[in-house]
């Protein structure tokens, strides 16, 4: 197998950069692909910023779509041509209780792409051929790969608030997850505000249609005053002070869906949260049927990410910019 260039991190809390690295031939139940994009997503700068890590130096990189080179032993499934997409879970046990019932997401003998597994962010990777999943032949490379990710874990979150058409929904975090939670929140026909410290970034929501928006500070005084609070919170962002404006905006019985990860902690007022019977809930990726859906509605037309597209050279600097809240929409590295 010939070298290929790939966004590395050394060692944790080492300087990302792109190098190249070597390939073994695919072994049994694997498969080599040769990937057409890769989005950025916030989980790989939050992985570069660990303490510790399960495997390095680590292939960042879980929002991948690529075509199939060639396959190893006993892969059946398929075959060289075949279009298919990674996103952030390569394989889980396949056994336990939460296998079983179609909640593998949260298996804890799981593994990841690009956090203990080598991920996307290269020209070519080696992966479980179990991992892929199959996408559409039809879109470009870049609209698809934030779905694998991104649109799929906005449409999970979605589904966890469980609102119907005509509540409302405030989203804290207008980014690469954002502007689809708030394509997706209109799909289901709710009632939707946008909370960001960006004032750029409150324009582009307004102008996607949102009803109503707040910058960061005091934006849950500012929803209950003016939007008369909302049914439902779903933080994208892992700011604690977000977490905390979410929660005031909620009216009684409403629920906090948390998204966003980070090593931060934060409180939650007891007492609210009992007498007013607030629900606190955490999403993490979503569903199959959540991913099959994400799909077609990027096949109708409806749910159409914000791509910038970038070299793979220009990987390390989109961190920077990422870290410091400039990315608007998402940043997808073309190959």
């Amino acid at each position: 197998m010939p070298d290929t260039p790939a966004v590395i991190l050394p060692h944790a809390r080492g300087a990302v950069a792109v190098e190249s690295m070597s390939l073994a031939d695919p072994g049994r139940g694997e498969v080599l692909v040769r990937m057409e994009a890769c989005g950025i997503c916030h989980s790989d700068l939050f992985v570069a910023g660990l303490e510790r890590l399960p495997l390095a130096p680590l292939v960042l990189g879980h929002e991948g779509i690529a075509t199939v080179e060639t396959t190893g032993p006993d892969v059946t499934a398929w075959k060289p041509g075949d279009r298919v997409g990674m996103t952030f879970l390569a394989t889980t046990c396949g056994v336990c209780d939460l296998c079983r019932s179609g909640r593998e997401r949260f298996c804890p003998k799981q593994t990841n792409f690009g956090f203990s597994r080598h991920g996307a962010l290269a020209r070519y990777a080696v992966v479980p051929a179990a991992a892929l999943v199959r996408v559409p032949g039809d879109l470009p490379a870049a609209t698809l790969a934030p779905l694998c990710c991104a649109g799929w874990t906005a449409q999970g979150a979605l589904r966890e608030a469980g609102l119907e058409r005509g509540r409302k929904a405030a989203i804290f975090g207008f980014g690469g997850l954002g502007h689809l939670a708030l394509q997706l929140a209109l799909q289901r026909g709710l009632r939707a505000a946008v909370v960001d410290l960006s004032q750029e970034k409150l324009e582009a929501a307004r102008d996607a249609g949102a009803e109503f928006t707040a910058p960061a500070e005091n934006a849950g005084r500012a929803i209950q005053k003016e939007f008369g609070g909302v049914d439902a919170a779903i933080v994208l962002t892992p700011s604690s002070g977000a977490i905390q404006q979410a929660f005031r905006a909620l009216s009684r019985t409403g629920t906090l869906v948390l998204v966003g990860i980070w090593t931060t902690q934060y409180e939650l007022p007891l007492i609210d949260t009992v007498l007013k019977g607030v629900t606190v809930r955490g999403s993490y990726l979503g569903t199959h049927q959540d991913l099959e859906e994400v799909f077609a509605l990027a096949r109708g037309g409806i749910l159409l990410p914000h791509v910038h597209t970038h070299e793979l050279e220009e990987t390390p600097a989109i961190l920077d910019r990422m870290s410091r809240g400039e990315v608007q929409g998402r940043a997808v590295v073309g190959f």
